[in-house]
């Protein structure tokens, strides 16, 4: 795949001559603050969507149906190398703090307070990551302290709006609360990172006596119980609602709208799944595509609005999953895999492609050239410092570092950030699934080089990215130097954040570094 720059010009805004009298005298305007939407889907793989990511199309992207999404790639930007962890907590953890995951700790799914969500190795013992998740105070153990992008916006003047997912804390944890983390708005927002159901009919698993079924019942909706209201629908309508209050109050806004679609369950929405099933659909693709599609419709319901009221050319509308789809069945979850993510290698909680690389467009009015694509990659931290960038505001002087680095640049087409930077990616867990890439590791992507390092067993896979998009072929025997050079790279960069590693359970000696492994010696 040939690497594409980004080629966008800034539009200035025209001005009016004066007299330098006049000027001195007029104190200057502050630049207007656009309005910021970020659209967070939840599991959604880069194949999942008619938008093709990779430079075919593909069978994948002629079964599903996005137009909302092919409009927005018409608008903006298309990133194609757009990267996340594998697993929800950290991405989101990493959104939300700008710190990648080997520095936060958590690198697993959280739920529960002091909790850790592994499987049992009988071979490792397995770190004590920081299944808390992340706090904007101290005081929590097993847990990492960031300041929030999003109270520097609500500082700023912007007026906050949560809705749907959020997953940054464990219950009991004050991360649990989007309030906490410069929220205004909150709906539907709490510690699981799941839900119980879509199905009004069902009340998104909540009893009618008001108590959850499970710790995944969606709060907050109460007005749609018993109804046939799909719950992305639901927190559609409740987003525009806080959309049409912060019009009333003349503040620029930020909508954090972060579905908890498309994570199983995968339930039917009777508004698209029937046309699936007369395409030839098994029950359960037809019901995966309608999830889809109805987060699409979310998405253009939202684009709708804006340009209803006349804030088209102040919105800036970001778009990102925060892992790869599910190809694998962990026990707990419900059945089958239903997605595949080809022509990356495997899913949700790998290492591989599949597991990391996701759907991303820009659409920036007056900055970002409408219908381009770019193949620069970009990580998930990288939106704390971007969002700020846009907003006109700094980074803060705190006391956590950002990892994150603007892809502003790629934006405006001033330069390229990817450039001379490396990725970093550290899974010292074991998700609750099996398949190809899953299991504790630590991965780089340098340029065009991949390397996945296993914990357990020393074993080193390298692949050509570009040249092999599926990796199918492990070059690491045939470039032992590249091996070594990011070997080193990478153990350099575990140590400096801080990164957990697991222990032999034989020995209770930590699994060697890697740069320390034989080879590497």
């Amino acid at each position: 795949m040939k690497r594409q720059l980004l080629l966008a010009t800034c539009a200035m805004p025209a001005t009016l001559a004066a007299t330098p009298a006049a000027q001195a005298a007029a104190p200057a305007a502050p630049p207007e603050r656009p309005n910021i939407l970020l659209f967070l889907v939840d599991d959604m793989g880069w194949q999942d969507t008619s938008v093709p990511f990779w430079e075919q199309r593909t069978p994948y992207n002629d079964t599903f149906e996005t137009p909302n999404m092919e409009r927005l790639a018409r608008m903006g930007v298309t990133f194609t190398q757009a990267y996340a962890s594998s697993i929800s907590s950290p991405s989101r953890c990493s959104l939300i703090t700008g710190a990648n995951a080997a520095r936060h700790g958590v690198t697993n799914w959280t739920l529960q307070r002091d909790r850790q969500t592994d499987a049992e190795s009988r071979t490792l013992v397995l770190p004590a990551w920081n299944c808390n998740g992340v706090q904007q105070v101290a005081g929590i153990p097993r847990s990492y302290v960031g300041e929030s992008f999003v109270d520097l916006l609500r500082r700023a003047g912007y007026r906050t709006i949560h809705c749907g997912k959020a997953h940054f804390g464990a219950i009991d944890t004050p991360g649990e609360d989007p309030h906490h983390w410069g929220f205004e708005v909150n709906i539907a927002g709490h510690a699981a990172g799941g839900l119980a159901s879509y199905l009004g009919e069902e009340n998104y698993g909540n009893r009618t006596d008001g108590r959850p079924q499970s710790l995944f019942a969606v709060p907050g909706l109460e007005k749609y119980w018993g109804s046939t209201t799909f719950v992305t629908e639901a927190l559609t309508q409740e987003a525009i609602a806080a959309l049409d209050k912060a019009k009333r109050y003349g503040q620029p806004w930020f909508l954090y709208m972060s579905h908890y679609a498309i994570h199983v369950p995968i339930d039917r929405d009777a508004r698209f799944f029937d046309k699936y099933r007369q395409r030839g659909l098994s029950e359960r693709e037809a019901a995966y595509a309608a999830l889809i599609e109805g987060m699409d419709k979310s998405l253009g319901d939202l684009l709708d609005w804006i340009e209803r009221n006349g804030e088209a050319e102040r919105t800036v509308v970001l778009f990102m999953s925060d892992n790869g789809g599910l190809a694998a069945a962990p026990a707990w979850r419900d059945g089958a895999p239903h997605t595949q993510n080809a022509p990356l290698r495997s899913g949700k909680g790998s290492a591989y492609e599949g597991g990391i690389r996701e759907p991303m467009i820009v659409s920036w009015p007056g900055v970002t050239e409408a219908g381009r694509r770019c193949d620069s990659y970009v990580m998930i931290e990288d939106f704390y410092p971007t969002i700020l960038e846009m907003a006109g505001i700094g980074l803060p002087r705190s006391a956590h570092p950002i990892d994150g680095v603007s892809f502003a640049p790629l934006l405006r087409g001033t330069g390229d950030p990817s450039r001379g930077r490396a990725l970093y990616w550290n899974c010292p867990n074991l998700w609750d699934a099996t398949g190809p890439g899953i299991g504790p590791t630590c991965t780089i992507r340098d340029g065009r080089w991949k390397m996945i390092y296993w914990y357990e067993t020393g074993r080193k896979e390298l692949y050509d990215i570009p040249a092999d998009i599926g990796e199918g072929r492990d070059l690491a025997a045939r470039e032992p130097q590249t091996v070594r050079r990011l070997s080193k790279k990478l153990g350099r960069y575990l140590r400096r954040v801080g990164a957990q590693r697991p222990s032999f359970r034989a020995t209770g000696q930590p699994c060697p570094w890697p740069d320390e492994t034989e080879n590497e010696k």
